[in-house]
């Protein structure tokens, strides 16, 4: 696939694009509100480093979810910039 193909693609799927990231930023807001609590910003300051490694289970993949949508949305966001 060319540039020219890849570029008529993407124009074709432009429409739909301001949906899909609308979508994604609700998807991302209640992930990150469903995050646990507590120690992240602390241990940001450098008040507590307890939390290193805890994340198991339901959380990691809330974890891994987030920023796999985080991407995903700057990605769209990136796309969309495309003339």
């Amino acid at each position: 696939m060319n540039l020219a193909n890849l570029i008529g693609t993407i124009s074709s799927l432009k429409p739909y694009l301001p949906i899909v990231q609308i979508v994604i930023a609700l998807l991302l807001m209640i992930l990150v509100l469903l995050q646990p609590r507590g120690e992240s910003l602390g241990s940001a300051f450098g008040q507590s480093f307890a939390s290193v490694g805890k994340l198991r289970g339901a959380s990691k993949t809330i974890f891994w979810f987030t920023i796999f949508l985080g991407i995903i949305f700057i990605f769209l966001a990136l796309i969309n910039l495309i003339p």
